[in-house]
């Protein structure tokens, strides 16, 4: 049977990104299930993986990139207790996700209720858990807290906006104006970060100062963060957008992390800085993940959430996905379906 996968075997733009036939499928072994892939996510991190500056990514070539997937239990390797197939079920994988089969570790798994729509369920992954975690694990905000969010009509950023509602916190949201339409769906309060100063903008809704700040764009954006916080507020870095995007050097970005991490901290305002990775917490409290996951499913059947989906592409369209993602084009989150290879 045929199936296809995206292969890089060098670093570089999206055109080294090729869509591969293989002939024998994978067997799972001791302790693996295979899957048949339906849904794979992508976003900014995948540009990095693919261009060599993901930390612990680098240098492991070939590789096949996809922070994300949903997809189909289809065989099991010996010794599988929990699973059968025709399970759907999900991982949160950092590479291997553009695929259409894959075999995995079972103890990795998470299992996705019948009837979701697999590409709104892999938006509960590496988007919505992203944005629950920092909203509740890191520091819990109460209702009627002011957030201030950065890139809100990005993946991660409609994801901070849909639960904040959810959650009952006052959101304000950066973008460009071709996103001011999707972040206000969500209830956002908007600034357009082309055209106004959006330190004094942010002041301006939130005298005083905003109670957190979600900021993936990376070191220099963070000092302006930092003057958007009231006394006591929480700044959360958890991404390197402007370093993806070409706009932040790796120093700047270094320089960034020390003060975020090292200096800022020592300083007697009363707030808090945090940077979060997702995979790092996970690894450190995987039932946490698990059942944050599990939370956002449940909320996803309810009809309570509503993931913002830029577009669903075929497998085969990986380059055209991340020239978008890289031109700042998609309108929430670029789903690839597995399910078909072109």
């Amino acid at each position: 049977m045929t199936w296809h996968r995206i292969v890089i075997d060098e670093f570089g733009p999206p055109e080294v990104m090729q869509l591969r036939a293989a002939e024998e499928l994978p067997e799972p072994q001791a302790g693996e299930v295979r899957v048949r892939v339906l849904a794979a996510g992508t976003g900014s991190t995948d540009t990095l993986v693919r261009r060599g500056q993901y930390p612990g990514v680098k240098g492991h070539l070939p590789l096949t990139p996809g922070y994300d997937w949903v997809g189909v239990v289809d065989a099991l390797g010996p010794g599988i207790d929990g699973f059968v197939v025709g399970d759907r079920v999900a991982d949160l994988s950092v590479t291997g996700g553009y695929t259409q089969r894959l075999c995995v570790p079972a103890t990795r798994l998470v299992l996705v209720p019948a009837g979701l729509d697999p590409a709104e369920a892999v938006c509960m992954l590496l988007p919505y858990c992203t944005a629950l975690q920092m909203l509740t694990r890191l520091r819990p905000l109460a209702a009627g807290a002011t957030c201030l969010v950065h890139a809100g009509g990005g993946a991660v950023g409609t994801a901070l906006l849909d639960l904040g509602r959810h959650l009952g916190l006052r959101m304000i949201a950066t973008g460009s104006s071709r996103k001011t339409a999707l972040m206000r769906s969500y209830g956002a309060l908007t600034i357009d970060y082309r055209t106004e100063d959006v330190v004094a903008q942010t002041l301006a809704l939130a005298p005083g100062g905003v109670d957190a700040v979600f900021d993936t764009l990376g070191g220099a954006s963070w000092a302006r963060s930092r003057r958007c916080l009231t006394r006591g507020g929480l700044l959360v870095g958890y991404g390197a957008l402007d370093l993806a995007r070409g706009r932040e050097s790796v120093a700047g970005l270094v320089w960034g992390f020390t003060k975020l991490l090292a200096l800022w901290p020592l300083l007697p305002d009363g707030r808090a800085y945090r940077f979060y990775n997702i995979e790092r917490r996970r690894r450190a409290r995987p039932q946490e993940f698990s059942d944050d996951v599990a939370r956002l499913f449940g909320c996803l059947a309810q009809g309570a959430l509503q993931p913002a989906i830029a577009a669903r592409l075929p497998l085969a369209a990986a380059q055209e996905a991340h020239r978008r993602i890289e031109a700042d084009e998609p309108l929430g989150r670029i789903v690839l379906d597995c399910s078909s290879a072109a």
